[in-house]
């Protein structure tokens, strides 16, 4: 019920400095003065304070701040307890809070009244969320521009112009016995064509950068006992994978997260790929394909000290099939300390190391990489439910040409009426309840 006062811890589980209780509703402040005994608190400044449970127990003495409404993050009366951290303050805290007349707020909840109070449109919630969880610096940059409205006024710019282009065909329904004059027919074609290259492009660099909101998937490749997790072990700078001399004894995927450059990164150590000798390593085979598919740049490994076999060219003809799929493939000639043996002319090296001792070359390379997917200041779409919306809006603009064409102006008008609808929903679609409820049951418990 958006009527009821609802609480929950906003910081992280586990021991630290400070822990932070969230209350909003009527009767914030009513439950604040409860806990501390206090009188009164002036908004928006901290005041330290003792906090007592319902049996008027001391609890502990936080800083309480009083956010007035409407000038709190959900519109509503808003306290915040800062307390000491660890596993019983806060939970005690909680405690209180709840007997003295609040609900514990469901996940997403204090977002979701933000957005329906009208504080935020649904692409600044996302990007809170995403903020949270960002994968590196440059994206953790995108999602702040977010939150203070640069996609909600690029949708709106966008939506704007749909609406200012519905507004000559509906007046022209009214005069349906004329004929269009052909030059605005021309000007019409000419401005959705615009809008739909604006459109595409804004929707390419998106799928492009993913890697940057989501965090980069980079998958290590080879045949069995190439080195590739000595090459984990070396990137995290600990032994995570064994390492042994006997083929096949990395049986399934292994993967660790690492910060190279500004990005926080996924590496998956994937099982040598062969033909399997069981049921288990046939799984993990298996797996570290669809590792490969997942990825974002592939880390391919040849082992320079032993003579190029049927296993080593069904590694290359996986990087040809990477590469034809627009993933970064970097191509290493490893073990280079041992002797020479290894050639195959179908397969030129990126760069040759040695897993075991320096692989500051690969991660050099790795970062250039993940660097390129920061070069462009467009507008980013940061979830699978906002490039849906902007796809169905350039296929409802796509469609909408043939009975522009045509002047069946009805039917046109329908296709960009959809299309007003498509990019209304990345910021407020109040029609969808259930949509909603998904959305916002996703972000974290106290936000």
């Amino acid at each position: 019920m958006i009527d009821s006062t609802i609480t929950a811890i906003a910081t992280a589980n586990g021991i630290g400095s400070v822990a932070i209780i969230r209350i909003s509703g009527d009767k914030a402040l009513e439950i604040a003065k409860k806990l501390s005994k206090r009188e009164s608190y002036l908004p928006r400044y901290a005041t330290l304070t003792n906090i007592y449970d319902s049996d008027e127990i001391l609890i502990d003495e936080a800083i309480v701040i009083y956010f007035e409404a409407p000038y709190s993050f959900t519109a509503e009366h808003v306290v915040e307890i800062q307390c000491h951290g660890g596993f019983i303050v806060a939970q005690s805290i909680l405690k209180a809070t709840l007997k003295a007349g609040a609900r514990l707020a469901n996940p997403g909840e204090f977002s979701k009244r933000a957005f329906f109070n009208g504080r935020i449109d649904l692409s600044e919630a996302e990007a809170i969320t995403q903020l949270i969880e960002a994968k590196s610096e440059d994206a953790a940059k995108i999602l702040a521009s977010q939150m203070k409205g640069s996609l909600k006024h690029f949708i709106e710019e966008v939506r704007d112009e749909i609406i200012h282009i519905l507004a000559f065909s509906e007046v022209s329904i009214d005069y349906a016995e004329e004929d269009l004059p052909e030059d605005l027919v021309l000007q019409i074609k000419s401005k959705l064509d615009e809008l739909y290259k604006l459109l595409n492009k804004t929707l390419q660099a998106s799928k492009s950068r993913e890697g940057l909101m989501q965090g980069f998937r980079v998958a290590i490749i080879g045949k069995p006992n190439v080195g590739k997790s000595s090459l984990l072990n070396a990137l995290l700078n600990f032994d995570r994978a064994i390492v042994s001399d006997i083929a096949g004894t990395t049986r399934d995927t292994i993967e660790e997260q690492v910060k190279i450059g500004s990005h926080l990164i996924r590496m998956v150590d994937t099982a040598g790929i062969r033909e399997a000798n069981d049921e288990i390593e046939r799984i993990g085979i298996e797996r570290s394909l669809e590792a490969i598919k997942e990825s974002d740049i592939v880390v391919a490994l040849f082992d320079s000290s032993r003579v190029a076999d049927n296993e080593d060219i069904e590694i290359a003809r996986l990087v040809e099939l990477a590469r034809e799929e627009n993933k970064d493939v970097i191509v290493i000639q490893n073990k280079i300390d041992l002797e020479q043996k290894f050639e195959l002319k179908s397969l030129k090296f990126d760069m040759q190391l040695n897993s075991k001792d320096d692989v500051s070359r690969l991660i050099i390379a790795l970062e250039n990489i993940m660097n390129r997917s920061n070069l462009s200041d467009e507008i980013m779409l940061i979830s699978t439910r906002q490039i849906s919306a902007v796809e169905e809006t350039m296929q409802n603009i796509e469609d909408a040409f043939v009975p522009l064409e045509d002047q069946e102006l009805e039917i046109f008008s329908f296709h960009l009426n959809e299309a007003v609808k498509a990019m209304a929903s990345i910021t407020r679609p109040f029609e969808n309840d259930e949509m909603l409820d998904k959305m916002f049951g996703s972000f974290c418990l106290g936000k």
